[in-house]
């Protein structure tokens, strides 16, 4: 089992699952970028890994120039091989990855309210339905009006999570864009729309708690 999020990002070599929805989750973005009106596209993406879903569809994206974006993720290794994969694909002057911590709201600032929100991997490690009601409340700060917010949610012992999570983000003002499970029939991925308010400051200095650990993911 994985001993950190860097070594946990290796199982996309091995496990269906995983690569299964980060196919739908650039499918979505790409669904994102194609939607955008013409001009800049402000992007952020919350406990962003290595960023392998925003860069592995910009790679081949039309619209990459048009793209500025904030990637945030607290492992350093990940950040790095993210950097790398930026600099690559020529796009440095427009994509910034921050090397901090994604609960902390200071770290979105000046990069927000964006056009596109990402936040995979995200609430299967929330502790509970009150902690991912909390976070969708603070996305208000880092969501425009109009904003495509793009998600993922894992299914284990037999329990739908994701369902609940459809149901919390359309009674949080997020309608439902489009929906799919992997086939393998245990991971979500959900595309929103964020119809309410922007917020110009946080309501909370923390965003959420993030509480997961690499071996026990979902």
């Amino acid at each position: 089992m994985p001993k950190d999020w860097f070594e946990w990002h290796d199982l996309y070599n091995t496990e269906p699952k995983l690569q299964q929805r980060l196919e739908i989750v650039r499918e979505y973005i790409t669904y994102s970028l194609d939607a955008s009106p013409a001009g800049r596209i402000r992007v952020v993406s919350v406990c962003a890994g290595d960023g392998r879903d925003l860069l592995g569809t910009l790679a081949n994206h039309p619209r990459s120039q048009d793209v500025y974006a904030r990637l945030v993720e607290l492992n350093p290794n990940l950040v790095e091989r993210g950097k790398a994969t930026i600099e690559s694909l020529g796009l440095a002057k427009q994509i910034e990855f921050i090397n901090g911590d994604a609960t902390i709201s200071a770290n979105y600032v000046g990069a927000v309210p964006a056009d596109i929100v990402i936040v995979c991997g995200v609430f299967g490690n929330l502790a509970d339905e009150s902690e991912l009601k909390r976070l969708l409340d603070n996305l208000s700060f880092v969501s425009k009006q109009g904003a495509f917010v793009i998600w993922t949610r894992g299914h284990s012992n037999g329990i739908p999570y994701s369902e609940t999570v459809r149901k919390v983000l359309q009674a949080s003002q997020f309608e439902e864009v489009k929906f799919k499970l992997t086939a393998t029939g245990d991971m979500g991925v959900g595309i929103n729309r964020y119809l309410g308010e922007n917020l110009s400051a946080p309501k909370e200095q923390q965003l959420f708690v993030f509480s997961g650990i690499p071996n026990k993911a979902r």
